[in-house]
């Protein structure tokens, strides 16, 4: 007895074998492709700022005193960083770091501080303080109005 060629039988089987456990291993791959993925925003592993507490930012303004001198606040549902480098100087910045686009979560001793690869920006331009980043934060327009910020 010669099996030179399988049966339609088998190959039948064999095909849905196939299909099945492309299925499963999908089903598996799948949630662990998406935990791995770039964070676009905040995600719940990241502190919550006084932007997300105080709901600051609420409008397209935040308040001046939301913001501590030599420090900064995040602002993730705008996407921006806003920091006061010195007494009444506010500047803002992208919150998306430019490594692999994740928000940046705090703004501690002089630096804005990406939780996902530790890269550090400065407060006062937005350069790399310590990479991985490539480049610095892409600086936005503010204007503050009374004791309101306007980042544009």
């Amino acid at each position: 007895m010669t099996h030179d060629r399988p049966s339609d039988q088998t190959r039948a089987d064999l095909s849905r074998r196939v299909v099945l456990r492309g299925a499963a291993v999908s089903g598996l791959a799948l949630p662990l492709v998406a935990a791995c993925g770039s964070d676009s925003g905040a995600s719940s592993g990241e502190p919550a700022t006084s932007a997300e507490a105080s709901g600051g930012g609420a409008g397209g303004a935040i308040a001046t005193s939301d913001v501590p001198v030599g420090g900064g606040l995040v602002v993730p549902d705008q996407q921006v960083v806003v920091t006061q480098p010195q007494e009444g100087e506010f500047l803002a910045f992208t919150a998306v770091c430019t490594h692999q686009q994740c928000t940046v979560a705090t703004v501690e001793g002089g630096t804005i501080n990406c939780p996902c690869h530790g890269s550090k920006f400065s407060i006062e331009d937005g350069s790399v303080v310590d990479g991985p980043a490539p480049s610095p934060l892409e600086e936005k327009s503010v204007s503050v109005e009374g004791d309101s910020i306007v980042v544009s």
